[in-house]
């Protein structure tokens, strides 16, 4: 009954009805369970026995019964698919319906106009393709007044490319050439301070530590509002920058000292992984271009304001020629070819410039007798295993070249005793670059920098054999597809040397065991082939000289 003033009416009932209601259900329960005993009809589904154990072709049986469940499924789920499909296509016919009708029409035509033009232009360029990382070197030298190479002071006469700097000093404009000595702070002192005197007999040098640790503005901003309790954080090694303000100062006051009031523009450029990006973002002081260990991550162009009247470009890596030796290509190309035995190459070329004994030492691995077995023992080290704990050598092989590249492996070149100039350089052209920098403020800010700056100890560095100069292409006609026939030359007499100490040894020892046969030339190819020695293994053989004579010893 419904009450006043409620929308719906109570469910509750007295408990006489409720009985009752119960008692008529039971009851017609208990009728229909009568009716199906008579009919036979019951409602309890028989379990399926299955395939008896004795039965013959049991397994045959059931693996058509499987197969034939699994066709059926998959003919469900097609069906449910194609469904599936026909009604998204026409969800989708309606959707573009209701459009064109709602569409007005001066947005029709600007559609139609924009396909015209589009199908006469040409396709985007590919940015990782190396002519078009050239063509954008080639921007920031011709739009820069002031050009800023920078090296990697583990190995400064590798970082140089002498194509670069002919084409600077042959541009129109007067170009200043200057040298940032990056990385600074993984050399020892005294080999860095014997590489600015030798550098600085060509070009101006700054000695120069880029932080690693810049982050965004607005990460920044953020963390602004936060105030840390431990600020040491902030002082770390990787977080401090040195040289900054004095390669600051020095670009300011050759602005100011330029008769226009246009800002100076400084093109900063050289060769993969060398920091150019992160000298940028140290002067700038936020995080205002990528960077990172990957090779090749600026691929074009990129303006940076500093001051008023100082504007830095950032630009991609110089392009590495194929005719520079396996090393030079291994730490200075723009990025290693796909596959996992150009890595191992790159790594083995890279031991073979070293002294095993330190890499022994700086790595904490027993030794090796090769870079396949190096880089075992390393991935090991490292934790890169595979399933079954096998060593996974192409992983532990792009570590190794992720810490020769980027700042984390201390090493060394040592400096040249015998300078001597390039030749597309002069006495005149040396004037020339010295003229108009206030060297005595830039020799104050190197030494500044220097004791700033915490150096490692030259014992626990590693000693590294330069291969000189690296040469680059900054022409796009200078690309070609093959290598040319020097490098491949050189890897394939390297590859010979590695293979001709197994050759050696397996001759030495049939030469031992076949004294009376003629000596053949040794076949450099590139597996070990052992001769095979001919064994009597008779009876009589055995008997006359494997037989003890108890005699000798009890008469």
């Amino acid at each position: 009954m419904k009450r006043p003033k409620l929308k719906k009416a109570s469910k509750r009932v007295s408990c006489s009805k409720r009985y009752k209601i119960q008692k008529k259900v039971r009851e017609h329960n208990r009728k229909l369970k009568k009716e199906a005993k008579k009919k036979g009809v019951s409602k309890r589904v028989k379990k399926d026995i299955g395939v008896p154990s004795s039965a013959p072709f049991k397994e045959e049986v059931l693996r058509e019964a499987e197969q034939r469940r699994l066709k059926i499924e998959e003919e469900k789920e097609k069906r449910r698919q194609a469904n599936k499909e026909e009604r998204a296509q026409k969800r989708k016919k309606e959707k573009e319906a209701a459009s064109k009708e709602t569409e007005p029409k001066a947005k029709k035509a600007r559609q139609d106009g924009v396909g015209k033009l589009s199908g006469k232009q040409t396709a985007a360029p590919d940015k990782n393709s190396k002519p078009y990382l050239c063509s954008e070197l080639n921007k920031v030298i011709d739009a820069s007044d002031v050009v800023i190479e920078v090296l990697d002071a583990r190995d400064p006469l590798g970082c140089r490319c002498p194509q670069l700097e002919e084409t600077v000093l042959t541009r129109e404009g007067n170009k200043k050439l200057l040298l940032v000595l990056n990385k600074i702070d993984l050399v020892p002192k005294e080999n860095v301070e014997r590489w600015i005197q030798c550098l600085q007999l060509e070009f101006p040098v700054v000695a120069f530590k880029a932080s690693t640790q810049i982050q965004d503005r607005t990460v920044q901003a953020r963390k602004s509002r936060i105030v840390a309790s431990n600020e040491v954080l902030d002082r770390s090694r990787a977080a401090a920058c040195h040289g900054n303000t004095c390669l600051t100062d020095l670009l300011a006051h050759l602005a100011a000292s330029k008769p226009n009031e246009a800002s100076l523009k400084v093109g900063v450029v050289g060769f993969p992984n060398v920091g150019k990006s992160s000298v940028v973002n140290s002067m700038k002081g936020i995080l205002a271009c990528n960077a990172g260990v990957k090779r090749g991550i600026t691929k074009s162009m990129q303006e940076v304001h500093i001051l008023k009247n100082l504007k830095l470009m950032d630009s991609p890596g110089i392009v590495a020629s194929p005719s520079n030796p396996p090393a030079s290509m291994a730490l200075r190309s723009v990025q290693l070819e796909e596959g996992e035995e150009n890595i191992l190459e790159a790594v083995r070329t890279l031991l073979k410039q070293c002294d095993k004994t330190q890499i022994m030492l700086q790595y904490n691995v027993p030794d090796f007798r090769n870079s396949l077995e190096f880089l075992s023992l390393f991935a090991k080290k490292r934790g890169y295993l595979q399933k079954g704990g096998v060593p996974n050598t192409e992983q532990a092989a792009t570590a190794f070249l992720a810490d020769w590249t980027g700042a984390k492996m201390s090493y060394f070149c040592k400096a040249q005793e015998n300078h001597s100039l390039p030749a597309y350089m002069s006495a005149a052209v040396v004037a020339e670059m010295q003229s108009g920098w206030d060297l005595n403020h830039l020799k104050t800010g190197n030494k500044e920098t220097l004791n700033g700056v915490k150096f490692p100890n030259q014992a626990s560095s590693i000693c590294f054999i330069s291969k000189g100069p690296t040469a680059g292409l900054l022409n796009v006609s200078d690309f070609s597809e093959e290598k040319p026939a020097a490098a491949v030359a050189e890897r394939e007499a390297e590859q010979n040397d590695e293979n001709n100490e197994p050759e050696q040894t397996a001759q030495i020892a049939n030469e031992a065991e076949e004294p009376n046969e003629q000596k053949a030339p040794l076949k450099k190819t590139g597996h070990v082939q052992f001769q095979s020695v001919p064994i009597d293994i008779s009876l009589s053989t055995a008997t006359t000289d494997d037989a003890y004579d108890f005699s000798t010893d009890f008469k």
